[in-house]
């Protein structure tokens, strides 16, 4: 395994590995000893990083989410799994009510939203500090002012119940001004950023389920230059492998991702993948970890093979004309 450090503050920075677990489908699709052995595998192959939210997975049965959390504090309990393992998870994106849907009524960024759901994620996680807490959506016509948020997460960090903090699914104008404000005011603002990110690159000019000005929650152009320039941020990718649809007949690429670069960059993946020996998920994490932006691919695992074929990425190593070829197919 291989690591890297998230967080510049020495006294809450973190060191992590370049992999990242994600645990939205435990507890719920993934039954529990499935979701155990695929936690313990990735302990004993150096992994550190586990990812889930309050919310995961409320669409599957018709809750609130939490399901995952409770899976893994009783995981945490059971093996005994202290500090060694960071895990991190996510608020603001839990449903008010039970939901069998993606839904709009959620629970916000309010002070008091920040506070209370914080402490049931460490009920339900078991542990009495959070190692990073994401703000997992920012609803814009929630009306909550941005100086609320900011404070709230920070007071958290202050006292000692949050170690570190990111931001999930925001505009990046509104990252760098919540950043602004927390520094301004003498409090942690956010470190580590989730997006979606694959080699594919989606389309982000149509309207989504969240946004008429397109995907928030998609890296584009204005988000990597924005990383370049603060350079110790750090970006966990999720859903780098597009649920399987690099390699599943069965699994379409969607209308995201119907455009002419698609084939072009369809092509240079394989023709990697053929020189060496790897397969298409692999290159694609490989291409993630050691790009010029580095970035922690956050992968899910419904079975210990599927995680044994992601792990594999983290020692492959791609040449600079294989990378420079993937980087110009557009």
């Amino acid at each position: 395994m291989k690591y890297r450090t998230i967080g510049s503050d020495p006294s809450t920075r973190r060191e992590v590995s370049v992999l990242s677990l994600g645990a939205m489908s435990f507890g719920t699709v993934t039954d529990e000893a499935t979701s155990f052995a695929v936690l313990d595998r990735f302990v004993a192959a150096g992994g550190t990083f586990i990812d889930t939210a309050n919310n995961y997975a409320y669409w599957v049965n018709g809750t609130q989410g939490g399901e995952s959390e409770a899976l893994i504090g009783r995981w945490r309990r059971s093996r005994g799994v202290s500090d060694e393992v960071v895990i991190a998870t996510k608020l603001g994106g839990r449903p008010n009510v039970p939901a069998n849907a993606p839904s709009n009524d959620l629970e916000g960024l309010s002070a008091k939203v920040i506070k209370e759901s914080s402490e049931r994620s460490r009920e339900r996680l078991g542990v009495d500090k959070l190692d990073l807490l994401y703000a997992h959506i920012y609803l814009e016509d929630s009306g909550v002012p941005l100086e609320e948020t900011v404070e709230a997460f920070g007071g958290l960090v202050r006292e000692g119940a949050v170690g570190l903090l990111g931001a999930s699914n925001h505009w990046v104008w509104r990252l760098e001004r919540a950043r602004n404000l927390a520094a301004a005011a003498g409090l942690a603002g956010y470190e580590v950023l989730q997006y979606h990110h694959s080699y594919l690159r989606r389309r982000t000019d149509r309207p989504t389920f969240r946004s008429p000005d397109g995907d928030i929650g998609v890296v584009d152009g204005n988000l990597l230059s924005y990383l370049r320039a603060e350079p110790a941020l750090a970006l966990v990718a999720y859903s780098p492998l597009l649920g399987g649809a690099y390699v599943r007949e069965d699994k379409p690429l969607g209308d995201a991702l119907d455009h002419p670069g698609t084939p072009k960059r369809l092509t240079a993946l394989r023709e990697v993948a053929k020189e060496t020996g790897a397969t298409v998920n692999q290159v694609v994490l490989a291409w993630l970890i050691g790009g010029d932006i580095p970035m922690i691919p956050l992968v899910g695992a419904s079975s210990v093979a599927q995680l044994e074929e992601s792990l594999a990425a983290v020692d492959l190593e791609l040449t600079g004309e294989q990378r420079a070829r993937l980087d110009a197919a557009y």
